[in-house]
């Protein structure tokens, strides 16, 4: 089918628009993934497919089209951490204060990076790995090199300038074949898409509303654990374990945040030990945040 018929499905209205079918959602994506199209037409299919809003149908075909290109290498005892690809902008990466905690526990994580995604202009995972030397239990993977066709991407993208289905699927795409993972939610609804989406590829997937969009813990937030199709909801509170972080809400600069993260303050210290603990209930070491909190000290 020609590809501006998939463009029509998504992009002319309510009495028009539709779901594309399986063949021509495998199509859609093939064709923008190996760029045989016009980067015009890419665009205007991402943004209309927003806009109509993705049904959970679409974006399974999605990722399973993506599976299809991605080059693995398997990081034994892993969990797989789901952070956005446009960064952090208000607050430091916590990630490299928490690795040096699960070593005891012979944990490896995997984190996956590339080049800034749309829409936030934050600090990268990319740029992370290039200016601070993290611990040998932090497997990095460069989205260049186990998916190029999707980081090909990159620049229309950014001409586009705004959120499109990518930035929910390539969060867990699991180069390094991971037993578990963390991903991160703004909103409940999205707890069900992502185990929906995700869950059956890890023996245990935990969902939380961290910071900025990702894994992490700064503030009192919510969380969900997947137990054979039954989601539960818990809440962890930062201060009940006597941490006094006080997250920034405002934009820091990219060095500050560096700095940050090489120089932490015994609060950011304290919260990594928070981080840990719910690393652990995500590899299946105990379910209850407090014992895994003191498995941690």
């Amino acid at each position: 089918m020609a590809f501006h018929e998939y463009i029509r499905a998504v992009g002319t209205g309510p009495k028009s628009n539709r779901e594309l079918k399986k063949e021509e959602m495998i199509d859609a994506m093939e064709s923008i993934l190996n760029q045989n199209v016009h980067s015009e037409q890419i665009a205007a299919f991402l943004l209309g497919w927003r806009v109509r809003l993705e049904t959970i149908e679409e974006l399974k075909i999605t990722f399973n089209v993506c599976d299809k290109y991605i080059k693995r290498k398997t990081v034994e005892n892993s969990i797989e951490l789901g952070y956005p690809f446009d960064g952090k902008a208000d607050n430091p990466y916590i990630l490299p204060l928490v690795s040096k905690h699960l070593k005891k526990f012979d944990l490896n994580l995997v984190i996956s990076g590339d080049e800034l995604q749309p829409a936030k202009k934050g600090l990268t995972l990319k740029e992370l790995n290039a200016n601070i030397k993290l611990d040998n239990n932090i497997h990095y993977f460069d989205r260049a090199d186990y998916f190029k066709e999707l980081s090909d991407l990159t620049k229309i993208r950014n001409i586009l300038g705004l959120r499109t289905a990518f930035n929910t699927v390539e969060k867990l795409l699991n180069p390094g074949n991971s037993k578990y993972a963390i991903n991160a939610a703004f909103h409940k609804p999205y707890v069900v898409k992502y185990n929906e989406l995700f869950g059956k590829n890890y023996e245990h997937l935990v969902i939380i509303k961290g910071n900025e969009g990702t894994p992490e813990i700064f503030s009192k937030c919510k969380y969900w654990l997947n137990n054979d199709g039954d989601i539960s909801e818990h809440l962890i509170d930062p201060e009940y374990f006597g941490i006094n972080y006080k997250k920034s809400t405002t934009i820091i600069s990219k060095e500050e945040s560096l700095n940050m993260t090489r120089n932490p303050s015994d609060e950011l210290e304290k919260l990594a030990k928070l981080n840990a603990a719910m690393f652990l209930i995500a590899a299946k070491k105990t379910k209850d945040i407090k014992k895994a909190y003191e498995m941690i000290n």
